[in-house]
């Protein structure tokens, strides 16, 4: 195993996090979902900063424009199993006219980068660029292969990112048993004293919906029983006000019951009366780590009808964003055909699989003790993030994913708040605070 030490005050990688963070928030690479994104200028930045390090970077398309980066340090041990560690280019769109700051300037104001894509990842992005180089100028290498991966379209629906990666050239990530990516390793201030670094063991699945109700068309002022408003309508109103039945998987077991060990409270997972909100508002703000992974959801975002006031159309639609459990897509599916009845159809327009990693694993364990390395006083938890990641295709290659993507923040900064959201903004602090742990993890790993 390689020596493990932080970088120095005068190294050249925490100038380089920052000036990256920032560069890459430059290259505009908004992702829509209509196929109109071209992350190419920001792979061909990310490549280059690769190819400097010694790597030899590969740049692969799907749809031209569509580019995704993939490169491999050699370890050394060859015995060893890989390591994956990949970032998405792409980001959500962003209203200039609703920021303090220009989304797409990278601005440095007072010690925080700012910009689209801060924290949803071009801050760890860079952060994975400046430890290689940083090891390139020092003559590290890892124990074991790490392949490292940009990745397109993850926030659409990856056809032509890493679904595309695992699909055609999966051979780029032999050997690779586990990956890190977003989103975990940050800091989530649950008190004045309680620092929590929730580490990404699991991720719900995904299930975007398309409803349609077909009715008798007809003129306004006529009485009409078949009416495809009144029945898209009823059915998204039936999805909206449902309560779904709580399941625990053990990644929010283990959660659960450490958050409640940290607040004194016993949390009574297997007694036959548990009731899990109640827990919940005993661990006051460190719920909301937990509170989105302990169901299902269904929430209706998109309504289509008519074109006219006083025309009854035959058809309806809406859109519903669904997201289940490890262990719940059979719920789900159930559920939904219960809820939207005869009357409607629904179909999945996306589909993606939930993940869970294991917490008792080496992996698990060497994250905890980078983070606790460079904060004592970090209390680390696993958690179920309540959306997905690029990870889901990467596992059909059999590779375990966690996110992990480091950030020591300052209190007061809500960090889940900015993920496509307004002023997106991180600390350079913080980065400086990634590069270490990242450093130490990757060295130890």
């Amino acid at each position: 195993m390689a020596d493990v030490t932080p970088f120095d005050t005068d190294s050249q990688a925490l100038d380089e996090v920052v000036t990256f963070t920032s560069e890459l928030i430059r290259i505009d690479t908004t992702n829509r979902g209509s196929g109109d994104c071209r992350e190419r200028p920001a792979a061909e930045y990310v490549a280059e900063k690769l190819a400097e390090a010694g790597l030899e970077p590969l740049l692969l398309e799907r749809t031209p424009g569509r580019t995704n980066v993939v490169a491999r340090i050699e370890g050394t041990d060859p015995s060893a199993d890989a390591l994956l560690v990949h970032g998405h280019l792409d980001v959500v769109p962003a209203e200039p006219d609703d920021w303090d700051v220009h989304p797409f300037s990278g601005e440095v104001r007072d010690g925080v980068v700012w910009g689209r894509g801060a924290v949803d990842m071009k801050d760890m992005d860079a952060m994975v660029l400046a430890v290689v180089r940083e090891w390139a100028r020092h003559g590290i290498r890892p124990r074991r292969d790490i392949v490292i991966a940009y990745t397109a379209d993850e926030e659409a629906s990856a056809v032509d990112g890493a679904a595309y990666l695992a699909r055609h050239h999966a051979g780029l990530f032999e050997g690779c048993t586990e990956g890190i990516s977003e989103t975990g390793g940050f800091t989530f201030h649950a008190g004045p004293d309680l620092a929590i670094y929730p580490i990404g063991a699991g991720e719900r699945g995904t299930g975007w919906l398309k409803l349609t109700a077909e009715g008798r068309a007809g003129h306004g002022s006529k009485v009409n029983r078949e009416n495809a408003v009144s029945r898209i309508a009823e059915a998204v109103a039936r999805i909206g006000r449902h309560e779904w039945s709580v399941r625990l998987t053990p990644t929010v077991r283990y959660a659960l019951t450490e958050l409640a060990a940290l607040y004194g409270v016993e949390p009574l997972l297997d007694d036959p009366g548990f009731d899990a909100d109640a827990l919940l508002e005993k661990l006051g703000h460190a719920a909301a780590l937990v509170e989105p992974a302990i169901r299902n959801s269904s929430n209706p975002t998109m309504l289509h009808a008519g074109y006219k006031v006083n025309v009854i159309p035959g058809i309806a639609t809406a859109h519903v964003d669904g997201r289940f459990v490890p262990g719940g897509e059979e719920e789900f599916i159930a559920t939904m055909d219960r809820l939207t009845g005869p009357d409607v159809h629904w179909e999945f327009q996306h589909r993606e699989i939930a993940l869970e990693a294991p917490v008792d694993s080496p992996t698990y364990a060497k994250l905890r003790a980078a983070l606790e390395h460079f904060d004592p006083d970090a209390h680390v938890v696993p958690f179920c993030m309540s959306g997905g990641t690029d990870a889901k295709h990467f596992a059909r290659l059999g590779i375990v994913g966690y996110g992990f993507s480091p950030l020591r923040l300052p209190i007061g900064f809500d960090y889940p708040a900015l993920f496509h959201g307004v002023d997106e903004r991180v600390p350079v602090e913080a980065l400086h605070f990634g590069i270490r742990v990242l450093d130490h993890y990757l060295q130890s790993a």
